[in-house]
């Protein structure tokens, strides 16, 4: 998977040789160059404002991190939600109306723990609409759709080495077309911060304590002191408060800061509308550091270091630890075919072969009893996206799924399971009785939905890593700049902690 050198003559200017290293292994990984960043969620960032209009509409799966609605919205995008599968999570884009896909200005994938959306069918209707496609791989470090690597299909892939590689930070973003590279290394120059040399120590010390705690087996005392200490922002929830008064007056924020830079350079002139100039990407910059500025209570959610430059430090633990996610591939594939095996597993799961998924999505009455036994013998379960964004954030705020049952049955009973706990966690579930999840009666995928394209090939399967055609003239559609956000329902309170998704 990880084995082909990058040219030297790209290698990216002032590289480290773990920065190097990291950059072999990502380019190896789906034959794309890209930018090391801090975080997952910069990359995606970055990624929004240099394909996306601001004011755009943009597709997604509401279930999801809330994090990564907040960053959306930073990068003065509205949201728009699509239909899920009930039996896998992933988006249905045979489900979404034809008068929204007229409307839109992108299109995210999430890959929910890995689990693929059908990026084969999003790309090519992608293309026919001119619509840029950003693929959020956050989950997806080993997963593969359609014969190629999941992150292949879109303009630009935006990675998380915090989750498979068990890094605290650490994102990367490949890019399809290399020519976009130059811009979008002026723009990640503009929004990085300074390396400060105790957060750097902290971020690298952090996943070794994580692991030790882990091993110990004292995840729920770190949680209760975590708690005790005011360090979790979500507090007993599954989701963030949403502070809906402060996010109105950060929205105001973002929207003026836009009006001024598109009334600074007239109406007539291609850098406010997005295109090339000076000018224009130093207007784009300064609006892009406003608005992740006046969005920083939500956007630093679980990682508050996310635009911190790394130093030596922290890029020779990504390294190694990008090295040992690759040399756990196997044992994770393992976990995964032991899970496929219970009852309660998402049954879309096994509609292809099986391969090394981030998290394993059971299906499961009674959750949240089931997540705090697990954490009493000292499994951590994370990555619980309940409720569904689009209830959370109300429709004012962002356009809600046509079709919301689906969304809302899973995120309320799906359990995901580390395939590398999945002897213990087998073990615990079958201890406390897990149950399968009564099939929904209501939430079955509109008519018209069809199951996703481009079935994943198997271990040890060739996968085709050709870089396709670019697309660097794209038409985008003109949209208006975000509506004020609309109140929003209380977050749903979870019985037991969550592994803090960072990214």
């Amino acid at each position: 998977m990880f084995g082909r050198p990058t040219p030297p003559d790209r290698r990216p200017p002032g590289a480290s040789t773990f920065e190097d290293d990291i950059h072999l292994r990502m380019c190896a990984r789906n034959g794309q160059e890209g930018l090391l960043l801090p975080s997952g969620r910069l990359a995606l960032f970055l990624a929004l404002v240099h394909w996306c209009r601001p004011g755009g509409r943009v597709l997604m799966a509401p279930v999801n991190d809330d994090v990564i609605l907040f960053v959306v919205l930073a990068a003065g995008l509205r949201p728009v939600f699509a239909p899920v599968d009930p039996r896998r999570g992933s988006m249905l884009p045979d489900a979404v109306p034809e008068e929204t896909w007229r409307t839109l200005g992108g299109v995210i994938t999430t890959n929910l723990y890995g689990v693929p959306d059908p990026a084969p069918e999003l790309r090519e209707r992608c293309l026919r609409g001119g619509i840029p496609l950003i693929e959020d791989a956050a989950h997806a470090l080993q997963s593969t759709v359609g014969g190629r690597p999941v992150g292949c299909h879109g303009d630009a892939a935006a990675f998380s080495l915090s989750k498979h590689a068990g890094a605290r930070s650490g994102g990367y973003l490949a890019v399809r077309d290399t020519a976009h590279l130059p811009a979008l290394r002026r723009a990640a120059e503009t929004l990085l911060l300074p390396p400060r040399a105790h957060r750097q120590a902290l971020l690298a010390a952090l996943p070794v304590a994580r692991d030790l705690v882990v091993r110990a087996r004292l995840v729920r005392q770190a949680w209760q002191a975590k708690i005790s200490l005011g360090l979790d922002p979500r507090g007993s929830a599954y989701r963030m408060p949403p502070r809906p008064d402060e996010l109105r007056a950060a929205l105001a924020a973002i929207s003026a800061a836009h009006a001024c830079a598109h009334a600074a350079v007239g109406p007539g002139n291609a850098a406010a509308q997005g295109g090339a100039g000076r000018g224009g990407a130093e207007l784009r910059a300064a609006v892009a550091r406003e608005a992740l500025a006046a969005m920083d209570p939500w956007t630093r959610v679980d990682l508050a270091d996310y635009r911190m430059r790394h130093g030596t430090l922290v890029r020779r633990g990504l390294s190694r630890r990008l090295a040992g996610a690759e040399a756990a591939r196997s044992r994770r594939l393992d976990g995964v075919r032991r899970l496929l095996d219970h009852p309660a597993v998402a049954p879309g799961l096994r509609d292809h072969p099986p391969q090394p998924l981030f998290r394993v999505p059971l299906l499961v009455r009674d959750r949240d009893r089931l997540v705090s036994g697990l954490l009493k013998a000292g499994i951590a379960t994370g990555y619980l996206y309940d409720p569904p964004l689009d209830d959370y954030a109300g429709p004012e705020f962002v356009d809600p799924s046509p079709a919301p049952e689906a969304a809302r049955w899973f995120a309320r009973h799906v359990l995901p399971v580390d395939p590398l706990e999945a002897a213990r966690a087998l073990a615990v579930l079958d201890r406390l009785g897990a149950q399968p999840a009564a099939p929904p009666t209501d939430a079955a995928p509109p008519i018209g939905a069809g199951q996703p394209t481009g079935a994943v090939p198997p271990t040890g399967t060739p996968v085709d890593t050709a870089v396709g055609t670019p697309d660097t003239a794209r038409p985008r559609p003109a949209a208006a700049v975000p509506a004020p956000v609309a109140p929003h329902p209380e977050p749903t309170v979870r019985t037991e902690p969550t592994v803090a998704s960072g990214g």
